[in-house]
């Protein structure tokens, strides 16, 4: 891999600031700044990612809904309901 500069601009006060807080940290700021720019990468992705996921769960629900395959408040209320008590009889049974 080759390495390549990337030129930024900031007032001085920041860039000061920075550096300092760098060798706090015990750190370059060419360290901090890879380190941030791998991150910032890797979040965008994991949003694209989760964007992409979502947006297929939400296209199976419509799909799901337009065939019919619906479950009633009630039905959805019932299962809550039942999982709840079940949750809370493994609860009861530890103590």
């Amino acid at each position: 891999m080759t390495d390549s500069t990337v030129v930024v601009r900031v007032d001085d006060e920041l860039k000061t600031a920075f550096a300092q807080a760098a060798k706090a940290a015990d750190r370059t700021t060419s360290q901090l700044l890879r380190d941030f720019m791998r991150d910032f990468v890797k979040s965008k992705t994991d949003e694209a990612e989760h964007d992409a996921w979502f947006r297929r769960k939400v296209a199976e629900g419509i799909a799901e809904a337009r065939a019919g395959q619906l479950y009633s408040n009630e039905e959805v209320a019932a299962e809550f309901a039942e999982r709840r008590a079940a949750t809370l009889r493994k609860i009861g049974s530890r103590e």
